[in-house]
């Protein structure tokens, strides 16, 4: 169900910190480069070793994050750049062989849900089976409505320890080279919030406060600079 159109930063912050704790999801860059996919719970891995390859398996992400591989204790895979897990799996392995040759390749991707709310089309959740940036979720919603303020977009999300973050976006610029923009990937649960523009906010309340209080037909203009 949508969120509410007219819901304050404060509280889509207060939503988010309530929700669920998920292992993180396609989307959450490990080095904080918002380009870099993580894996997710339910991705399918193939794990090759070079030199070993009695050890290659394909494995898929347990619900609590890990996978299960030989030789070596269970590790966290969800949240982790195939890169980083790649690394820390030829860590575990140099005890138990001398060329600890390693290859993590995501095989297949698990869905996972966002919120895209406000002023577009179709507020609302979205599942979505591959990594999707902000302006491509904003498009599966059905796009910007006439009421929207883009400049002033929220993308909220939830932090590690249970808090949540909010970033402004403003989707009408590219605003690339910021921690957060209109081309960066959405972590699970992730909020986007499109405010209305001022100019809307205030026909709201010349409709509510003027036009349906006062008995007597008229017209006027405003003009807002």
């Amino acid at each position: 169900m949508p969120l509410g159109r007219y819901l304050t930063a404060g509280v889509l912050l207060a939503i988010a910190s309530s929700f669920p704790a998920e292992p993180a999801s396609p989307g959450q860059p490990e080095t904080g480069t918002a380009s870099e996919y993580s894996i997710g719970v339910g991705d399918q891995l193939s794990v090759k070793f070079f030199y070993n390859p009695d050890l290659s398996e394909d494995v898929v992400v347990r619900p609590d994050g890990r996978i299960s591989l030989q030789l070596v204790p269970e590790i966290l895979a969800a949240g982790r750049t195939p890169a980083g897990l790649k690394e820390s799996l030829r860590t575990l392995y140099s005890s138990e062989l001398d060329r600890p040759e390693i290859a993590v390749i995501v095989r297949s991707f698990s869905a996972y849900r966002v919120y895209v709310d406000g002023e577009v089309a179709r507020p609302g959740e979205l599942t979505m089976a591959r990594p999707l940036t902000v302006l491509q979720a904003i498009y599966r919603a059905g796009g910007f409505t006439p009421r929207s303020a883009p400049n002033r977009a929220l993308l909220i999300r939830r932090s590690p320890d249970g808090s949540a973050r909010a970033w402004k976006l403003n989707l009408k610029k590219g605003g690339e080279g910021g921690p957060v923009d209109r081309n960066s990937f959405l972590q699970p649960l992730d909020i986007v919030y499109i405010p209305s523009s001022a100019i809307a906010k205030l026909n709201s309340w010349v409709d509510h406060y003027i036009k349906r209080n006062i008995p007597i037909p008229f017209g006027f203009t405003i003009e807002v600079e």
